[in-house]
């Protein structure tokens, strides 16, 4: 799948977000960065992927999800793991 870091509207600039403390765990803040996804349609669409710091936030250009992205659920289906979404940097083939 093509997920594409777009720099228009400052869309790649993560934006933070934080969590409030919760019983013993501490206030947490995560970076939101906006990526695009190509699903067949017209448009794209827009999802977000979540870093610890804004600095690991990915350049613009063209990615695909890594296989670490998936995981196997409880019914042996495979599913996107919301927590470990990756990308792969898409290379150019030569032509």
């Amino acid at each position: 799948m093509l997920v594409r870091v777009l720099d228009t509207n400052n869309a790649h600039i993560p934006e933070p977000r934080t969590f409030p403390a919760k019983g013993d765990r501490p206030a947490r803040t995560v970076y939101e960065q906006k990526v695009y996804a190509d699903m067949g349609g017209i448009f794209p669409v827009m999802f977000k992927i979540s870093h610890d710091d804004h600095n690991s936030a990915y350049p613009v250009g063209e990615y695909e999800l890594a296989p670490s992205s998936f995981k196997i659920n409880q019914y042996d289906q495979l599913e996107l793991d919301r927590y470990n979404i990756r990308l792969t940097p898409l290379s150019k083939k030569a032509g």
